[in-house]
C-alpha cells in the first residue's frame, strides 16, 4: 500500500527536474558558460541587458523566492531596483563566478524543497498572501526559462552563440 506522502513523490520529482529543465531549450550552464570576461558586460544594440545583468537578475530573483519560501523573517524587496544589478558589467571575474555558483546552490535548495515530503506543495507559504509552495516553484522554473532564453538572445546579438 502506498502512503499518502509517497503518492506525491512523482510530482515532487517532476517539479525538481523542471527547475533545471533543458528538454525544450538551452539550459543555464550552456547559456552562461564560455562568455569571455570582456563580453559579460556588453549590451548588444537594440537590447536592454548585458549577460551580467541577466545572470544577476536570475540569481537575485531566484534567491528572493527561496527566502520567501524558507526564511522565517523574510523581507520583501523593492521592484524593480532590488532585482537588477546597478552595473552592466560584473566588478570582476570572481563576481561572475560567485553569481553562477550562488544560482546553482539556490536552485539545488529549491529542488530539495520540492522533494521534501514535509513540505505541503499545496500549502500556503507563511510569508505570503495566499501563494503556495507549488506556485513559487513553478514561478522560479518559468522565470528562469524566460531569462535563460534572453541570455541566448543577447549572446546571439553579440555574435557569441552557436547557430
Amino acid at each position: 500500500m502506498i502512503r499518502a506522502m509517497d503518492k506525491d513523490t512523482p510530482l515532487r520529482e517532476q517539479i525538481a527536474r523542471l527547475l533545471a529543465w533543458e528538454d525544450a531549450h538551452a539550459g543555464f550552464d550552456a547559456a552562461v558558460g564560455g562568455i569571455a570576461p570582456r563580453q559579460r558586460g556588453a549590451v548588444p544594440q537594440g537590447m536592454p541587458h548585458s549577460p551580467w545583468q541577466l545572470l544577476e537578475h536570475l540569481r537575485i530573483a531566484q534567491r528572493d523566492i527561496l527566502e520567501f519560501c524558507t526564511a522565517p523573517k523574510y523581507q520583501e524587496m523593492k521592484w524593480p531596483e532590488d532585482y537588477w544589478p546597478k552595473s552592466a558589467a560584473p566588478e570582476s571575474d570572481a563576481a561572475w563566478d560567485r553569481s553562477v555558483a550562488a544560482f546553482h546552490a539556490d536552485l539545488e535548495a529549491l529542488a530539495a524543497l520540492a522533494r521534501d515530503p514535509s513540505v505541503d506543495l499545496f500549502g500556503r507559504v507563511p510569508n505570503g498572501t495566499g501563494q503556495t509552495y507549488l506556485r513559487e516553484l513553478l514561478v522560479v522554473a518559468d522565470h528562469n526559462a524566460y531569462h535563460i532564453g534572453q541570455i541566448v538572445l543577447v549572446r546571439r546579438g553579440l555574435g557569441i552563440w552557436g547557430s
